[in-house]
């Protein structure tokens, strides 16, 4: 049975977290659902600048690490959901998305995403390089199905390549801020 554990890489630094949300859309109104939110270090960077994080995180002994890090900081715009993301119902209310899931999940995540009834305004993920690439509508790389699909209602593109030292554990692979923002007109 195959380990998707080794597929989260965390991010090491609340100063990175808030470097990404600066290279993002993100304002002081937004209600930002943060998929696979771990013990919080995006999600307390997230909590300063938005007016609400509603942070999902399935893994029990991890989001009581999430809970008691936010009572820490008396971070009290926060509602941890204790679920895995597939079963989560979207909300019907404007948000936006800011993640960085497991890369087993990454394409799931985003089919669930795009497909929603009530699909986010914008959608910031860290992914691996090379699904990002193919999430890009142009004639320099591949795009996928998905890419095609995603690419008819949002403008995407790649914000920042992100180093193997910036998480931990460290990805073998390459990874990316992943942006992709939705238009005002379907093409």
């Amino acid at each position: 049975m195959r380990d998707y554990r080794l597929s989260q890489h965390f991010l090491r630094s609340p100063r990175l977290a808030l470097i990404l949300i600066g290279h993002s859309n993100l304002k002081k109104r937004d209600i930002v659902l943060e998929i696979g939110a771990g013990s919080g270090v995006i999600t307390s960077a997230l909590a300063h600048r938005v007016n609400r994080v509603i942070a999902i995180e399935p893994d029990p002994k991890t989001a009581a690490k999430l809970r008691e890090n936010l009572a820490k900081r008396s971070i009290e715009n926060v509602e941890v959901v204790e679920q895995d993301f597939r079963n989560y119902t979207l909300p019907d209310d404007t948000y936006k998305v800011f993640a960085n899931p497991p890369f087993h999940l990454s394409s799931e995540i985003m089919h669930s995403l795009i497909e929603a009834k009530h699909p986010p305004e914008a959608i910031y993920l860290i992914l691996q390089k090379q699904f990002a690439l193919k999430l890009l509508n142009n004639t320099r790389h591949y795009t996928s199905k998905l890419g095609f699909q995603l690419t008819r209602d949002y403008d995407t593109k790649i914000r920042l390549p992100l180093r193997p030292t910036d998480f931990t554990p460290p990805p073998a692979v390459p990874c990316v801020f992943f942006e992709a923002k939705r238009r005002k007109t379907v093409l």
